[in-house]
């Protein structure tokens, strides 16, 4: 199974996310949608599941929770936008992977067992940091996470 995965778009849904995004079965977006259009767009690639980011207060973003759990190819999958406000142990939760955004710093790193990843920021550029989304990539065996630089900025 592969499972698209964005944060941060911050009310863009750039061109670029959407083609890194073609072909997947899956997306989750890991809050600061920014506009709700975004969420319509992105259910045009594939079934989305989103959540709330600390700019999502508007009454359109009451819809989505703050965190959630969802079960993706036989992996059960934890969603919040800020990790530092993880409650939860995901080990004693059985947990396999925790999705984040917020820090616009796209990271894998595999701690007990657990996979966390946060995919970046897909929105408008901040400081330095890379325009990125992550492909999770879900099998029997195993679960592996790629950051997609979208080189939004790069000429074509």
């Amino acid at each position: 199974m592969r499972v698209g995965v964005i944060s941060d778009t911050h009310g863009l849904l750039r061109p670029e996310a959407e083609r890194a995004l073609e072909g997947v079965t899956q997306i989750v977006h890991a809050g600061d949608i920014g506009r709700p259009e975004v969420i319509t767009g992105l259910h045009r690639i594939a079934p989305v599941i989103a959540i709330r980011g600390n700019i999502d207060t508007a009454e359109w973003a009451k819809r989505y929770p703050d965190t959630t759990k969802v079960t993706l190819g036989g992996r059960s999958i934890y969603v919040l936008h800020d990790l530092h406000e993880l409650k939860l142990d995901p080990v004693a939760c059985g947990v396999d992977i925790v999705i984040s955004g917020h820090s616009h710093k796209p990271r894998i790193e595999t701690r007990q067992g657990v996979l966390y990843l946060n995919p970046g920021s897909a929105g408008p550029r901040r400081f330095s940091l890379p325009i990125t989304l992550a492909i999770l990539e879900l099998t029997k065996g195993t679960a592996q996470a790629l950051i997609h630089d979208l080189g939004a900025d790069r000429p074509s």
